[in-house]
């Protein structure tokens, strides 16, 4: 997910937003694959338009599609209207995907400054998702979700106004003067699949954070009241800022941080939940930190090994990938097996994407 859109009052309780209106796990699970399907249809497409038009208009849009989603889960409380919400909710997501990230590394140019810059971005970002999970009890105590709901929508809304003032990527990261879509579009699955295990892992550590739709549903099943799930939430967002921030200071040139970040995540989520008490979830936060950690490496590696104009579009694919691996995850999550169980089995792909890090950095 998108570190503003998990910055945000409604992200730790929309899945309890969705049970307590009366939808099943396997309804739930139904909404967010039409999510990531929608994302992933859009992911590629929306990175070409990313670099023959304007990176920051396109995330700024995206930002305020995302929201319009939001507001019609506020409107429209039932299977429908979660559904409608779920696919603006894609289609923003496709939008703000890479457009940032690339414009970002562009004007960087280096791969160890990115890694730093991204780093600290990320752990301010969280620790603003980590504000937003304590506000989210009171706010939940004094209006509910309505309270909740709104406060979010002006929340991206704002967002995505304030991208406009971000300066546009330089011509040097938008290809020649004539370049057409088709064209950029080309050339950024040329330069995604010029380093294809490096791919495959930024592919898939991302797609693994699609795990944190279903921590309310887990902390629930260890005994959680529904107002103390966003202070459990906010240790998950302290230990993924720590995660970020340490990331920063760890090159990115050695791969070794990546695979081992990545073991100990497999083995962290499978321990925590398999703990009857919500102590467990304490666990499980600090293997989220650890993903955090994974996926700075994970996109620094791979924006390392991209070449040439159509930054934003090679970024999609990876996105693209990322929102494939979300939705065999939500296929699975849709089983009748109890939380603990499916986070367990979760954990088994997630050892082997640490096995899949490249031995040698993904060089230019």
């Amino acid at each position: 997910m998108h570190a503003l859109q998990e910055s945000v009052l409604l992200y730790p309780v929309y899945a309890l937003l969705f049970a307590d209106a009366g939808l099943t796990t396997g309804e739930i699970s139904s909404l967010f694959a039409v999510w990531s399907v929608v994302s992933f249809v859009a992911e590629v497409p929306s990175g070409a338009l990313a670099d023959v038009w304007s990176r920051k208009r396109l995330y700024a849009l995206g930002q305020v599609v995302t929201a319009a989603g939001y507001g019609l889960w506020l409107l429209w409380p039932s299977f429908g209207g979660f559904l409608a919400g779920f696919v603006l909710w894609g289609l923003g997501g496709a939008f703000a995907s890479g457009s940032l990230e690339a414009l970002v590394y562009d004007r960087l140019g280096d791969g160890t400054a990115y890694n730093r810059l991204i780093g600290r971005a990320r752990t301010v970002g969280l620790l603003a998702m980590l504000a937003a999970t304590l506000l989210a009890t009171p706010a939940y105590l004094t209006g509910g979700y309505l309270l909740v709901g709104a406060v979010s929508v002006a929340t991206v809304t704002a967002g995505g106004l304030l991208a406009l003032r971000l300066p546009d990527q330089p011509l040097a990261g938008t290809g020649e003067a004539g370049d057409s879509y088709p064209r950029m579009l080309r050339a950024g699955l040329r330069a995604a699949a010029g380093s294809r295990r490096m791919l495959l892992v930024a592919m898939a550590v991302p797609g693994f954070s699609a795990l944190d739709e279903y921590l309310p549903l887990l902390a629930r099943q260890m005994g959680v009241s529904t107002p103390a799930v966003p202070l459990l939430f906010a240790v998950t967002a302290l230990a993924m800022a720590a995660g970020s921030a340490l990331a920063g200071r760890f090159s990115p040139v050695s791969p070794r941080p990546l695979a081992v970040a990545l073991t100990l995540a497999a083995a962290l989520t499978a321990g925590g939940a398999l703990v009857p008490h919500p102590a467990g979830m304490m666990v499980v936060s600090a293997a989220f930190g650890l993903l955090q950690f994974a996926m700075v490496h994970a996109e620094t590696r791979l924006q390392d090994a991209i070449t040439g104009p159509a930054r934003a579009t090679a970024l999609s694919v990876a996105g693209f990938g990322a929102e494939v691996f979300a939705v065999l995850l939500y296929a699975a999550f849709a089983l009748p097996l109890a939380m603990p169980a499916l986070f367990v089995a979760a954990a088994v792909p997630l050892l082997g994407t640490a096995l899949l890090t490249p031995r040698r950095r993904a060089g230019r």
